[in-house]
C-alpha cells in the first residue's frame, strides 16, 4: 500500500511574528520554523498503517529550500522517500495553485491513500486538501478522527460539532484531512535520523511534471491578500458594581444606548 502524507513547513507556534512591509504576509526573517502540527498526526496515521502490514510511505511538500527541514524530520520518523516542490515557479501560491502542483507530484506515485493534516497552523485556511481531492478525482474526507482499512477500502471517523462522530466508508484510493487527538505522534529516534540521510528526496520541476508554470504558485493563483494589519487593542471593560438590580438597570440602559436593541 502506498500513502502520500501532505506535509507543510509553518512558522514556530511561539515565533514573534510582524507583517512584512508590503502588508501581505508575516516577515518570515528571524523566526524559526517547524513542521505543522497537524501534519504530524497525518503522518503518525500513515507511519500506523504501513507498520500494520507491507507499505510505502512518501512525505510530499511545497515550499522553499528551508521546507526541506520538515521533510528530513519525516524521514527520519519513518517515512520512506519524499518529493520537495521548492521550483521558483511553485512559490506564492493560493490553496487552488498548491493543489495543482501536489496532485502533480502525487499521481506520480500512484498512492493508495492520501493524508493531510486537517488545516495548516499558519493561514488555517484547510482548503488544499479538498482541492486536491477534487483534482485527482479521489473521495475524501475531513477531520478524521479514526481509519481503519477494510476490504472495501477504509472505514473513517470524523469529528463533527457538538462532539458528535459521523462515520463514512471510502474506496481506495482516497484523500482524507486528520485531526489532532487521533493518535500519539512517536519522534524520530538516532537511528531514524541516520538512515533519514541515505533516503531519496526528489525535487522536482514543473516541467519534470508536466505542469505549464502559470498554472501554479504566484502566476496561477486566484487569491490574493492587498492588505494585513494586527488586531487593534480594545479598550478595557467596565465593571459594574451595585445590587443585582441595579447591575442589570445600567447594563440594559448600555445596550441601549450602545446598540440600539433594547
Amino acid at each position: 500500500m502506498k500513502i502520500v502524507v501532505c506535509v507543510k513547513q509553518v512558522p514556530d507556534s511561539d515565533a514573534a511574528l510582524a507583517i512584512n512591509a508590503d502588508k501581505t504576509w508575516i516577515l518570515e526573517s528571524g523566526i524559526n520554523f517547524g513542521l505543522n502540527p497537524y501534519d504530524r498526526y497525518a503522518l503518525e496515521e500513515a507511519l500506523k498503517i504501513k507498520d500494520a502490514g507491507e507499505g510505502e510511505v512518501v512525505a510530499v511538500t511545497l515550499g522553499p529550500d528551508r521546507a526541506a527541514q520538515v521533510l528530513k524530520t519525516c524521514l527520519a520518523t519513518g517515512a520512506d522517500r519524499a518529493i520537495h516542490l521548492k521550483d521558483d515557479a511553485f512559490q506564492g501560491g493560493d490553496p487552488w495553485a498548491n493543489a495543482l502542483a501536489l496532485a502533480a507530484a502525487i499521481r506520480t506515485v500512484e498512492p493508495d491513500l492520501v493524508l493531510c493534516g486537517f488545516q495548516a497552523d499558519d493561514d488555517t485556511l484547510a482548503q488544499t486538501p479538498v482541492l486536491l481531492a477534487g483534482i485527482l478525482d479521489m473521495p475524501h474526507a475531513t477531520g478524521a478522527m479514526k481509519i481503519e482499512r477494510t476490504d472495501a477500502g477504509v472505514r473513517v471517523e470524523r469529528e463533527l460539532e457538538a462532539d458528535r462522530r459521523e462515520v463514512v466508508d471510502l474506496p481506495l484510493p482516497s484523500v482524507i484531512t486528520v485531526q489532532t487527538g487521533i493518535n500519539e505522534p512517536r519522534y524520530a529516534s538516532i537511528k531514524g535520523i541516520m538512515a533519514a540521510k541515505r533516503k531519496e528526496m526528489k525535487t522536482p520541476d514543473p516541467a519534470d511534471l508536466g505542469i505549464d508554470p502559470s498554472q501554479v504558485g504566484a502566476a496561477g493563483s486566484r487569491l490574493r491578500f492587498f492588505d494585513m494589519a494586527v488586531p487593534p487593542k480594545k479598550e478595557g471593560g467596565e465593571v459594574l458594581t451595585g445590587t443585582a438590580d441595579e447591575i442589570a438597570l445600567a447594563l440594559v440602559k448600555r445596550i441601549r444606548e450602545n446598540t440600539g436593541v433594547l
